[in-house]
């Protein structure tokens, strides 16, 4: 599974959990994208999550 080149996030596991409090496996997984990020002079293609994308566009 894809990590975020910036900060490495990944796949996280946890439990669903229902009504009735019954536990089940369950992977989360990043919200990840493919940007063009400016590495100097020249663009460069990263898999960044969204998170530090958005921190990305404030600097």
């Amino acid at each position: 599974m894809a990590k975020c080149e910036n900060c490495g996030k990944g796949p996280m596991f946890g439990n669903r959990r229902s009504h009735s409090m019954r536990a089940t496996r369950h992977k989360f997984k990043p919200n990840l994208q493919t940007v063009r990020v400016q590495d100097g002079e020249a663009y460069v293609r990263k898999t960044l999550c969204t998170k530090c994308i958005k921190t990305l566009a404030k600097a």
